[in-house]
């Protein structure tokens, strides 16, 4: 047989020091461990719908591939082995469509379920000696929402139908009375839409606008929001995360709509879900945005002790936190946490999210966050 007629089989599989084989991995590892959370997700009739695992493994890869949508996922890993290689395909195995990974995403994965798997990543054999158990840090970053500043409008009653848009022409006033009577069915020429032009000229200026008499029409649960002064207002989420110190890893993340007390309501619910009743002296790292009388008072209730930074005025913070030595460490390894957010912005997709409404775009910011640990893995010491 001649050297040309050799067959090359590859199994799309990466290098053997690729870290995406790392990644694998601890990916599989975790969803084997949630089998018993599966198996109620997926029907005995009617058809076969995507296994969970496989919609998880294809979201990861998503995210660590910057693919910025669904669809061209799909199209991607008709010809990409190595993405059939991470999800689970064969190299002769149909690739779903578009609409249907969509449909069973929105089915089967939801906000439990994405704080599951990265419960189950971080229970890993070789993840969970990297973890801290005393000191952390909190943080929250703004989500752009997918809606425009043009959707932002009166909660008022909508437009009468006979309103017209810019440039549709004047509605007649002819008396039909005085109309000549037709003899035979006329066919009326096709309606024109009512609706305003697509990307008609809006002008803002001097039009005050808040959340309480507005809302977006695109996604109603956004919120217009900035987070620091000298900075543009935006319809926008909060995404919010919760830190070790040792390795600075994601261990908690959550989502909310943006308002002025999201971040310490949310700070004390993903310590309270990751240390729950725990007695334990805990640290928890944050910057000034977090120094008020009654969130530092429920965090020392909680067994917690506020590393917070102080307000030039009116803090809550006395010395009995800063004369200590940890409360200067705390401030170092705090700002580890920005670099997760920078990932996700950058590399994960979140700089705007292409979801609406909170449920899915904090599905979508979890998943983003466990995305963030699986990337970080292979370059930990000890992993």
């Amino acid at each position: 047989m001649g050297r040309c007629s050799a067959t090359l089989i590859w199994k799309g599989e990466p290098p053997a020091q690729h870290p995406l084989r790392k990644i694998r991995q601890v990916v599989n590892d975790a969803l084997a461990s949630l089998d018993g959370e599966f198996a109620p997700l997926c029907a005995d009739f009617g058809r076969p719908s995507i296994a969970p695992e496989r919609l998880i493994r294809a979201s990861q890869i998503q995210i660590l591939f910057s693919v910025r949508s669904e669809r061209q996922l799909m199209e991607q890993m008709q010809y990409n082995l190595m993405f059939r290689w991470f999800v689970g395909l064969g190299i002769d195995d149909p690739v779903w469509v578009a609409t249907v990974f969509t449909k069973n995403r929105n089915r089967l994965l939801t906000t439990d379920m994405s704080r599951k798997v990265m419960a189950a990543i971080l229970a890993h054999r070789e993840v969970a000696p990297l973890l801290s158990d005393e000191h952390f840090s909190v943080d929250g970053t703004l989500i752009e929402a997918w809606a425009s500043m043009k959707s932002f409008q009166p909660k008022a009653e909508g437009s009468p139908p006979d309103d017209k848009g810019p440039g549709d022409p004047p509605t007649s006033t002819i008396d039909p009375d005085t109309q000549p009577i037709q003899s035979e069915p006329k066919i009326e020429p096709m309606s024109r839409s009512n609706h305003r032009n697509r990307n008609a000229e809006v002008d803002f200026k001097g039009e005050k606008r808040s959340n309480a008499t507005h809302a977006s029409t695109t996604d109603p649960e956004a919120r217009l929001y900035k987070k620091s002064p000298g900075t543009g207002t935006a319809l926008c989420f909060m995404g919010h995360a919760l830190m070790e110190n040792r390795s600075g890893l994601i261990v908690q993340g959550d989502l909310t709509q943006a308002d002025g007390h999201a971040e310490r309501r949310a700070a004390l619910d993903m310590v309270h879900r990751h240390s729950p009743g725990s007695t334990r002296k805990l640290t928890l790292g944050a910057d000034k945005g977090y120094d008020a009388a009654e969130f530092v008072s429920n965090l020392r209730k909680a067994c917690v002790t506020p590393h917070v930074a102080q307000k030039s005025r009116y803090t809550a913070i006395d010395g009995r936190t800063t004369r200590h030595q940890g409360y200067a460490l705390s401030f170092k390894h705090r700002k580890r946490i920005e670099e997760a957010f920078g990932w996700a912005k950058t590399v994960g997709g979140m700089a705007q999210t292409v979801y609406r409404g909170v449920e899915r775009v904090r599905f979508r910011f979890i998943l983003t966050m466990a995305a963030n640990n699986l990337a970080r893995l292979p370059r930990l010491p000890g992993a």
